[in-house]
């Protein structure tokens, strides 16, 4: 699936790297998982993406934010996980994440695993997600207005 052609636009604020590597995580969940939807959002503090086999939030079994040094790659349901090798960061009721600063220290194949039982936790809890077929789409959901960048691509 290509991305949607504003993304560019909402991580040009961020350094290359950055860029680069939200790219790089971007291909590792569409290659792993490539029906799934890619829903974008131009927030106030972070630019972040979520995976879904539906055009729902709730149905999301990854994300990442672009932040200015590093990008959180997390899973929406990450307390629910039960194959956790690697320590999750985050203390609200579900969410949790790690943050990456580059490929060479991202832990893909715990990753993968992990990615796949969050798959199976969206599944369970929306069970047309299992037979759901269709073209995947990159959809931009919600720009806000104020925004908080990077003042400089370092």
């Amino acid at each position: 699936m290509k991305p949607n052609p504003q993304l560019e636009t909402f991580m040009a604020p961020y350094n290359s790297k950055i860029q680069g590597l939200a790219m790089e995580l971007r291909d590792f969940i569409t290659g792993l998982v490539p029906e799934a939807n890619e829903l974008i959002w131009d927030n106030y503090n972070a630019v972040a993406l979520a995976y879904s086999k539906s055009e729902q939030l709730k149905d999301a079994f990854c994300h990442m934010a672009l932040y200015t040094h590093h990008i959180n790659f997390g899973f929406n349901r990450g307390a629910e996980l039960t194959y956790t090798p690697i320590k999750l960061n985050g203390k609200g009721k579900l969410i949790r994440h790690i943050s990456v600063k580059d490929l060479r220290s991202f832990p893909e194949q715990d990753i993968k695993k992990m990615i796949w039982e969050a798959v199976g936790i969206s599944e369970k809890r929306n069970g047309e997600l299992k037979t759901k077929q269709g073209i995947p789409k990159s959809i931009v959901m919600s720009i806000s207005e104020k925004k908080v960048r990077p003042s400089s691509k370092t």
